[in-house]
This record gives C-alpha cells, sequence and structure tokens, in this order.
C-alpha cells in the first residue's frame, strides 16, 4: 500500500473479478485516519488550560478547517477572534483561544471517539445535542428556480476530485443563491465535509449563510441540519432522504429541505417558498 503522509488518497495492489477473469489492478482508497481535535483556553485571570474535545475519523486535508468548524459548530467559539494560532502535528491539532472567558470546560463532555459516519453518537447526553445559534436571525427571503436545483448534482461531480478517483467518500458544496459554486469539500465523513466547510467560512467572515445553498452528496441526517443552521443556513439539498428528526429542524429553523436530488427530479420537504414552482 502506497500512501504519501497527509494525502487523501492511498493506492493499493488489488484483485478485480470481471467475469470469469481475475485481473491484478491498482486501486485508490479514500483515506480514513483520526484526528485529535483540542484547545488550550487563554484568560486574563487563569493559566493556559488545555483540554482534548474529541477525536475523528477524517480525510487528511483542510484539517484547520475541520477543526474550527468543529469548535463553531459545537458551540465552543462564536467567531474568528476567538482564534490566537492552530498548531497541526500530524494527526493532532490544538486550536488556542482568547478572550474564551465563557467557555466552561467542565461541559465539554463529549465521548472521546467519534465515527466517520456520525457525529452525535459520540454525545455524552441528549441535552448536549441541541447547540444554540448565535448568530442573528434571518429570513433568506430569496427564490431559486426549481430547474436550476437540478444542475447541483452535476455540478459537484465534476469538482469531486476524490470521488472520481476512489468512490469512497462524502461532499458538502455551497452555492449562492445564482447558482455559483463558492466553495466544496470532501471526506469520509459526512459532517467532516461541512466541518470544513464552515471553518473555512469562518476564518474568512462571510457568517452568516443566509443568502447561500447547501448542497450534501449523502443523506440528510440531524446532525447536518443543526450544523448547517449554525452557520445561519436556510436552504439544503441532499442527494439521499432526510431522517424525521432532520425534517423537524429544518421546520424548526425555517430551513429549506430538499431529498433525492438528481439531475431529473427532488423531493421538498420543507420551506418551498424558497422555490419558484
Amino acid at each position: 500500500m502506497i500512501q504519501e503522509k497527509g494525502k487523501p488518497i492511498v493506492s493499493k495492489k488489488i484483485i478485480k473479478i470481471l467475469g470469469d477473469d481475475l485481473v491484478e489492478h491498482t486501486d485508490d482508497i479514500a483515506v480514513e485516519e483520526p484526528l485529535q481535535i483540542s484547545i488550550s483556553v487563554l484568560n486574563l485571570d487563569s493559566p493556559l488550560t488545555n483540554k482534548n474535545i474529541s477525536i475523528t475519523m477524517r480525510t487528511p486535508g483542510n484539517d484547520q478547517d475541520l477543526a474550527i468548524g468543529f469548535l463553531f459548530t459545537e458551540g465552543i467559539i462564536q467567531d474568528s477572534n476567538q482564534i490566537k494560532r492552530v498548531a497541526l502535528d500530524e494527526n493532532s491539532i490544538n486550536v488556542q483561544l482568547i478572550n474564551s472567558q465563557n467557555i466552561d470546560l467542565g461541559k465539554l463532555e463529549r465521548h472521546f471517539y467519534t465515527s466517520s459516519s456520525c457525529g452525535v453518537c459520540g454525545k455524552a447526553s441528549i441535552d448536549a445535542i441541541k447547540t444554540i445559534c448565535r448568530l442573528p436571525p434571518s429570513l433568506a427571503d430569496f427564490k431559486i428556480e426549481k430547474n436550476l436545483i437540478k444542475s447541483f448534482p452535476g455540478i459537484l461531480q465534476q469538482e469531486q476530485n476524490i470521488f472520481n478517483n476512489t468512490g469512497g467518500i462524502h461532499a458538502a458544496a455551497l452555492f449562492n443563491v445564482q447558482g455559483k459554486l463558492i466553495t466544496m469539500r470532501e471526506d469520509v465523513g459526512r459532517h467532516n465535509a461541512l466541518d470544513k466547510i464552515i471553518g473555512h467560512v469562518l476564518t474568512q467572515d462571510l457568517l452568516p449563510l443566509d443568502q447561500h445553498l447547501l448542497f450534501l452528496s449523502g443523506r440528510a441526517s440531524f446532525e447536518l441540519i443543526q450544523k448547517a443552521a449554525m452557520a445561519g443556513i436556510h436552504f439544503i439539498m441532499a442527494v439521499g432522504a432526510p431522517s424525521s428528526l432532520a425534517v423537524e429542524m429544518a421546520l424548526e429553523h425555517d430551513i429549506t429541505l430538499i431529498g433525492f436530488l438528481n439531475e431529473t427530479r427532488y423531493n421538498i420537504y420543507t420551506g418551498s417558498k424558497r422555490i419558484k414552482i
């Protein structure tokens, strides 16, 4: 197996069965490695305090965006001004925070392992799941042409380099209301791909994302809707199905939610007012 350190793809010799034929082949596989996220809190009235927050299984690349996005969507930080420095050392990353007197380290009780398929399952309690969005409310009163929505899967497919090489990775993409692709991130974890996007826009001071559309390459889970709501997103499209809790959260946060999206069809679950039907 050939892998360059920090690269998102590993090459491995495999055997393919094609009909009755046996063929040796070199296959590209999406990398899945642990990333330990920790914070250092520096306050004027106390010494530097370090705390491990999570270990998440991710695809290497954009690790700084992932860590920052994770801290934001978990409600640990509110803006990029709280970040003094970020230190990455192979599979661990530390974010040093300032102006963070309101951070209660005793409440950061998250199980120390988060799987690549589900970020919520590591929560210490149900009460810890609902994170309060601190962004100002927005009506997001734009309208999107119904046929424009069907073009997004094709646009994303052209940009998914890792998926096109491996077939084993998720993606999240951000579009503006005119349908232009703003940014895209790939990862073995659905929630990681979205955290990478949110971390990127947070450092660019682009929040809230109330004039943007989010596209998800998989299903629409509760946690992805929660993370999107934290970033002020009001329009979410997914290739797969939403869960019942995802639909409930979309209704609660006035989010347009679309599922089963492809080049010919889609279902509107909530917020049809933002689509020109």
